[in-house]
């Protein structure tokens, strides 16, 4: 898969040196190897990019699942002291050991469906020092597995109960984000590769969100959005004037942040499995991200409060399925556009030479079937830096 469309070459080869790829294309065509490989006629793809998850986290909420399924609604959950800060309690309680432990499963269970590269948020710390704790725990994670772990810092994810003062009828949203942006941020930029925000109205401001963004390149870290996914706040069109990597939900995004993205060239990473998870019916604007030519990406979105989700198999499925994205779309949203969403396109997410040879072998028929099939796994093999 390179460049436009799928990319299809029929009985293909790939040939690496080491851990990057020097030939991708016909067979006929392929140098002379040291060692061959024969994938009897199997799929190649690009190794599978994760490019959007809360993976490292302590406990779950499925008391608060059970309350929506009552008829609670999210923003009310979040108020009354569940939803993020309730994951942001037990994150906070356990040590860096504990959270490696808990969150090696659903690593696990990502990379047996060829994941070759996971995005790993904080965001359930909010102090530095626990924050820190979650970048040192995801950086852990691809030490202790074969795959490549990009960092954000999500320190404006909500706002902590230490900033509440709700009773007094205010609460410190500004006070916090002076932390993140005059402590957080510049202590923390070591351990991560990207500053994210919570845009939203029960999250951070755009004016919030803005000096964190100005923090961030001040900090030389590029920036993402989890933008438009309850409100319009203008959350992408803000991303697309820092030139963010990504805008990420978009359910509630209008024909001027479609307008703006498209101009930087800000990448739509598309969650369905938190429409689903949410029983969501505002779709996001698929027809006019396609017309401007804004680039999709799909991804998990594996949090344990609005998609306990752990296979990127099934989320493309749901891609197809809620969004109507055609098969060429969801592929594409899982390698080269959602390496574009990690700033990685010169390093992954197609099989071109000099890029790194992170592979996925499938038992299919066609590229079709990944997209088609539900909750099986055809994966037959895993490459990751040509091993």
């Amino acid at each position: 898969m390179c460049g436009d469309g799928l990319g299809v070459v029929e009985d293909g080869a790939v040939a690496a040196v080491g851990d990057r790829i020097v030939y991708a294309g016909p067979a006929s065509g392929a140098p002379d190897a040291g060692e061959t490989i024969d994938c009897e006629g199997r799929w190649i793809t690009p190794g599978l990019i994760d490019c959007h998850t809360h993976l490292v986290h302590a406990g779950n909420r499925a008391r608060e699942f059970e309350m929506r399924l009552e008829g609670a609604s999210y923003e009310a959950i979040a108020r009354a002291g569940g939803g993020i800060v309730s994951t942001m309690k037990a994150t906070r309680a356990a040590d860096e050991d504990e959270l490696i432990a808990a969150s090696l499963p659903r690593l696990d269970a990502l990379l047996r469906e060829g994941v070759t590269t996971v995005e790993i948020k904080s965001g359930y710390g909010l102090t530095l020092a626990h924050e820190r704790k979650m970048l040192r725990a995801a950086r852990a994670l691809g030490e202790r597995r074969d795959v490549r772990v990009v960092t954000t810092l999500l320190g404006a994810h909500a706002v902590p109960p230490e900033y509440d003062y709700r009773p007094e009828g205010f609460l410190d949203a500004d006070g916090y984000v002076d932390v993140v942006c005059e402590t957080m941020i510049p202590e923390l930029a070591s351990l991560s590769d990207a500053v994210d925000v919570f845009c939203e109205g029960i999250g951070f401001s755009r004016a919030q969100t803005d000096r964190i963004f100005t923090a961030a390149a001040a900090n030389g870290l590029p920036v993402k959005l989890h933008a438009e996914q309850l409100s319009n706040l203008g959350g992408a069109a803000l991303a697309a004037q820092h030139h963010a990597l990504s805008a990420d939900h978009l359910e509630h995004l209008d024909a001027a942040g479609v307008a703006a993205m498209a101009t930087s060239g800000t990448v739509a990473v598309l969650l369905p499995g938190a429409f689903y998870f949410m029983r969501e019916t505002q779709l996001p604007p698929i027809a006019a991200l396609r017309e401007a030519g804004v680039p999709i990406a799909i991804a998990t979105d594996c949090n344990p409060g609005t998609s306990p989700l752990t296979s990127l198999l099934l989320a493309l499925s749901m891609g197809a399925t809620l969004f109507r994205l055609t098969v060429e779309e969801c592929l594409a949203g899982v390698t080269r556009n959602a390496a574009r969403a990690l700033g990685l396109s010169d390093e992954i997410g197609t099989l071109e030479t000099g890029k790194a040879c992170d592979l996925a072998i499938w038992d299919v028929d066609s590229p079709a079937e990944l997209v088609y099939r539900i909750g099986f796994n055809p994966l037959h093999a895993r490459v990751m830096g040509g091993v």
